[in-house]
This record gives C-alpha cells, structure tokens and sequence, in this order.
C-alpha cells in the first residue's frame, strides 16, 4: 500500500492532467533507446544492430546472489551454468570445490538434504535487538556503556529504532505519514474532478473515470476515512489523520517476543565461523524463486528465441546462488556466496538484495575485496525506501569500515522510469556519493516461475541486473577489460540527465547530480562504443 500512496503521489507531482493521454511504453521499454523509441532505456537494441553486428563474444559467467531460480524455465534453460563435473545428488564432490551436487550453484539457505530449506526470516534490526537486549536495556546514559561498547550500544538503539519501525504497528504509522503527506495533493486532485470544495467518501464512490489515477485516489481516501471518522469530509481529513497517527506512534513499543531462529533451525552450522562453509544443498529451486527468477531474465533470458522476453546479454551463463530468504539476509551466507561465485569463474555478481544493519559486515567486505583480487565485479541494488543511503547507510554497503575506501569493484544502482515525467522511480533509494548510476527498474518484464510464464516486476532489484546484463555484454565481446575498467565505462558513458527530476524522498524537484554520483541513466550504446576504443 505504501508503494501505492507513493506511486499516486509521484503522478501527481509530475503534472499531468485528469484525461491527458499517458504515453504508450513497450513491454521491453528498459532495452530500447530514448532518441528512437522515446523512452529511457539504455539502448542496448540499438547497440546490437550498429555496433555489434558479425562481432563474435566470448561467454561470460555471471552469479545471481538471490532467492533461487526455476531451472525449468523455456528462456533460461539454455543459459544456466552447468557444472559439467557435478553429478546430480548424492555424496561425490567431482570438483571438490566442497559442495557436492552443484549443477547449477548453490543454495546456503538449506539443510544437507534438498527438501528442507528456509524459506521465510526476520529482519536483521530484530536479530541485533534481542542479542544484545539483555545487555543494554537497562542503559540511559551512554555513560553507563564501557567506551569499547558503545558502538555496539549506537546500534543497538538504532536496531531496536527500525524493529519498532517494521513491527505491524511501525508499518500501520509509516502508512499513515505517508498519507498525510499526500493528501494535500489527494485532495486538490479530486476538488478539481468533483467540482466541490467540500465532500465526503459518498460523493468520491460516485465519481467514475477511466484513469487509474482515480481509482488509486480513492482507495488512499478509503483507508483515511475508515480509520479516523466516517462521514467526516475532506476538510476535516487533516486533522483527524494527524491526530490518529500521533497517538498511534506514541503508543508504539519496540517487539516483545524475539524471532524464531529460522535459519539455525535448518541449516545448523556453526554461524559464528567462516570456516564452517560448506553447509547448505543444491535445491535452488526451493522456497519461492520469483525474485531470482525475474532477475536472472533481465541479464540473460535466451535473445532471438521467439519467446517471452529478450535478456540484455546475448553471450552469457547465469549462476545461481541462493542466499535471500523472505527477510534479511545473514551475512556468513552472503560473504560465502561471493567467494562460490569467485571460485567457481563468475566475472560478474549480482546482488539484488540488501538491508539496514549488518553485523558482520566484514565478512561480507573481506569477500567484496576477494572478488577484487580476483578481478570480478559486483552490481547492486540500492534498495526501495525512497530513502538518501549516503545519510541511511544499506548493506551490503561499498564503503570500507576503516577509512570509508570506496569498493573500486562495485556499482551502486538506483531506478529510473521510461518516460520523463518518471525519470526516477518514486521507491529508489539515491545518495549522491553511494549511488553510481540509475538504470530501468520501473515496470520491467521479464522470468517468473512456471516453466514458460513471464510478468512485470518493479524495483532497484530490476534496474541491478540490467546494469549487471551490461557488463556482461562489455565482458563478453571485450574479454580483456578488467572489473574495474567495466565499471569505468559504464559510469563514463552514461546519459547525463540535465533536467530536474522528482526526489523520491522528499518530493522536490532536484538535479540529477544530487541522486547520484554520475547524474546519468546508463547507456549501453555510449558504453559500447567506448569499450570498443579500450583496445
């Protein structure tokens, strides 16, 4: 719902007028170009039909850290990794890389046997506020806390902060703060349509219209109206809303009851050593594999094929990596994730995924430089709260505990929308030093499970692996550029965007530069073109 009140709000402030026309945007939108096709793909199309034409790439591997995969599905089949020296089940290690049966990655969310996985998990902010709760419920004053603990007591109120903040009643006061700040618009948006200053839900129920816009209105007024007073009228609405949502956050507590150690139940390692890794099963199947599914569409889905959808990448195999439950992630599963990738070939790692806290953030970090070492580049989600990470930090974060030293091999990506009056996604996180680029992540088509079903997902986790495809297209017919050679050219070539664009955060009209670091939407043609002069 709040992605809704959002997404209303964000229309609105575009100005566009009840019974304009809104612009008609191909299901591909995200692959196509914004001088010829007038939306604001990243000309990936065109790149293929100019630039491309009778070059021969070179397969790329590329890992997707995720929620798992339908290895079934009819676009992907041809393009999954296959671990040729794997046999499917059993005991025998053939590569004795310590995981056995891994025919086309691995899932770190199981148990020894394929039929018993997590599936559903608890925010991190609840993992941290239990822990340490014994510990420091009792402290009032920083003072009281041994000077060596009072990072570790920094977190802990910010930890129990966000698990009041995601608890039912966090979410039900966030909801209602985001309508309070939408509803002036709400508001003027249907006195206009209803010809009234003053009016009631009755006379909202009667108004018909063919814009979505209306119907997406109305239901933000019905949960306003149901929760405060009904019959009031719109005049009234304000103050009635301000006042229920004050006593609502007033009476908020942080949780009572810790979470069940979902993931300790099935997997049982021993979670506090790195040396315990080779924990887990082959089942990337398990749970719910939409997400991954989705995202390993956007990089690879079989192009030319006649079916479904066109991946960005023509040359490339698709590594599976389940380590993305229903919830937050653990960052021993995610650090070990990155090493599989590393160790087992990946080039390019996609990680559409991430989280307020992360108390092993070294683990993770140790990885990101491994993968460094190695030469393979990481590509990450932002995230969707509409929040600035350079001031609300998400994790897996670039920036090194000591000293703030920036991953030189990993990007940062935000959403953008296809047309200009949705140039940035009203759910993308931004930050004008973490944030590298943006890229499509609004309404992007591609995998979902069920063997030959397709559907639109939005979010920072579409506009990852679009930037993620890129890079294995520059990989694949450019074999001798680096990770962060990559990483250069995607960020050197993107398309500067020089008009004012919407703040997911704050509403206001800003530039583009304050969103992130480049100011620009990649664009695989530009990129392309001056890869192929790197020679």
């Amino acid at each position: 719902m709040k992605k809704i009140i959002a997404a209303f709000a964000f229309v609105l402030s575009t100005g566009v007028a009840f019974g304009q026309t809104v612009q008609t945007v191909p299901q591909n939108w995200h692959l196509l170009d914004q001088q010829t096709d007038g939306v604001y793909g990243i000309s990936i199309e065109k790149a293929y039909q100019e630039l491309l034409q009778n070059k021969q790439p070179e397969p790329v591997l590329v890992a997707v850290i995720d929620s798992g995969i339908d290895t079934l599905h009819e676009d992907l089949r041809s393009v999954l990794w296959r671990n040729r020296l794997e046999t499917a089940g059993g005991s025998l290690d053939p590569d004795k890389n310590g995981y056995a049966g891994d025919i086309y990655g691995w899932n770190f969310l199981g148990a020894d046997t394929p039929d018993k996985n997590v599936t559903k998990d608890s925010y991190e902010s609840e993992r941290i506020y239990f822990k340490y709760k014994d510990k420091f419920e009792g402290v009032t004053s920083e003072k009281q806390v041994k000077r060596k603990d009072r990072n570790l007591y920094q977190v802990w109120l910010n930890s129990k902060a966000h698990a009041t903040e995601v608890s039912e009643a966090g979410k039900e006061v966030e909801m209602m703060y985001s309508l309070l700040d939408v509803l002036p618009r709400v508001d003027a948006f249907f006195t206009t349509l209803i010809q009234k200053d003053t009016y009631t839900v009755q006379d909202l129920d009667s108004l018909k219209a063919d814009d979505p816009r209306v119907e997406q209105g109305k239901m933000i007024y019905g949960l306003v109206f149901d929760r405060v007073k009904p019959g009031a009228t719109n005049k009234e609405l304000p103050m009635l809303l301000q006042h229920y949502t004050d006593s609502l956050k007033t009476n908020l507590q942080a949780p009572l009851t810790p979470p069940a150690d979902y993931r300790g139940m099935v997997v049982e390692d021993n979670y506090s050593s790195l040396k315990d890794r080779y924990y887990g099963n082959n089942n990337v199947m398990a749970g719910d594999p939409s997400h991954g599914t989705h995202v390993a569409g956007i990089i690879g889905a079989a192009r030319g094929n006649g079916l479904g959808v066109d991946g960005v990448a023509s040359a490339v195999k698709i590594m599976m990596i389940r380590a993305v439950p229903d919830g937050d992630e653990h960052d021993k599963d995610i650090a070990l994730a990155i090493r599989y990738a590393v160790d087992n070939g990946a080039k390019i790692i996609n990680m559409s995924f991430g989280k307020s806290f992360s108390p092993e953030r070294e683990w993770v970090e140790d990885a990101i430089k491994y993968a460094e070492k190695n030469d393979v580049l990481i590509v990450r989600a932002a995230g969707n709260e509409s929040k600035d990470i350079d001031v609300e930090p998400y994790f897996p974060n670039p920036l090194s505990i000591k000293g703030n030293k920036k991953a030189p091999n990993m990007i940062t990506v935000g959403a953008n929308g296809p047309t200009e009056r949705t140039l940035v996604a009203p759910f993308s996180n931004y930050g004008k030093d973490i944030v590298d680029v943006f890229a499509p992540g609004d309404n992007i088509y591609s995998t979902v499970p069920g063997g030959n079903q397709y559907a639109p997902f939005s979010g920072t986790s579409m506009a990852s692996p679009v930037v993620a495809g890129l890079a294995a297209v520059i990989k694949s017919y450019y074999p001798h550029l680096s990770a962060t050679q990559i990483k250069d050219i995607i960020e050197s070539s993107v398309t500067k965007i020089t008009e004012p664009v919407i703040n997911p955060g704050t509403g206001e009209r800003v530039a583009m530069s304050e969103l992130s670091r480049t100011g620009g939407i990649v664009n695989a043609y530009e990129a392309i073109k001056l890869a192929g002069t790197l020679q």
